[in-house]
């Protein structure tokens, strides 16, 4: 497999609170990787290490090859890495087209023009301020802020995080488009079901170690697995641990 994005040994603190335990992934070119576990897992703060927004002590992190683990944000962002974090952070008091011409423009296939076609519902509201929209459309907006950069890597942590359920089902559609458009994908997530749908490969973290990594197909089709992901233990995961 051709990983895009690879780690290794990830060592990740918040002061003297030692978060990740020698985190190890990959996410496949083209492909889609979700990261799933639950709330205090260390998923955050995994993308966090990847982007280096909060840098690992100890450990590795290839972007196509190179070595970034010690990168300051911006530097792995303009190797083409978009990242869409927790909560939406868009401009409230920015009209959609401003929040949308925020990013520099990097060459590639995304143009704002290609944005509204994919998301017709952004057009609409591209007069009305960022803090006028729904939810929905505010998730939209923040994925359509990090396509701009024409990444290759697109990181998202939490997309479908306080959405309606029909709304839900249209952003993991419109995650599962960004594999076609051959971009690379990791995807953070608390809908396990729907994430292990549009994924190609899943891992498991529980207290800052990856506890399962396999096909996301294989995930999928053990009920009890998935029925248990909220209160996933080490324990109870251990016997996957050869998959990783």
């Amino acid at each position: 497999m051709t990983a895009a994005l690879k780690a290794e040994g990830l060592h990740t603190f918040y002061g003297k609170s030692h978060i990740l335990h020698g985190v190890s992934l990959e996410a496949e070119e083209g492909k889609i990787t979700t990261l799933l576990g639950r709330n205090g897992a260390g998923k955050t703060t995994t993308l966090r290490s990847l982007m280096g927004l909060t840098p690992p002590r100890e450990g590795s992190v290839q972007i196509f090859g190179k070595e970034m683990a010690r990168w300051p944000s911006f530097r792995i962002a303009a190797e083409g890495v978009g990242f869409v974090p927790e909560g939406r952070r868009i401009f409230p008091n920015l009209t959609v087209e401003e929040n949308l011409k925020v990013p520099l423009e990097r060459p590639g296939p995304w143009t704002i023009e290609r944005i509204y076609k994919l998301f017709p519902r952004l057009e609409e509201r591209k007069l009305n301020r960022g803090r006028q929209l729904s939810g929905g459309e505010q998730e939209m907006l923040s994925i359509a802020r990090a396509l701009l950069l024409n990444p290759k890597i697109l990181m998202l942590d939490e997309p479908s995080q306080g959405l309606a359920p029909l709304i839900v089902r249209n952003v993991f559609e419109i995650v599962a488009q960004m594999r076609s458009e051959g971009i690379t994908v990791l995807l953070v997530e608390q809908n396990v079901r729907m994430s292990l749908e549009i994924a190609d490969y899943a891992y498991v973290l529980d207290d800052g170690a990856v506890i399962y990594s396999g096909p996301a197909k294989e995930l999928a089709a053990d009920e009890a697995r998935v029925q248990a992901m909220a209160g996933a233990s080490a324990e109870d995961w251990s016997d996957s641990l050869p998959h990783s």
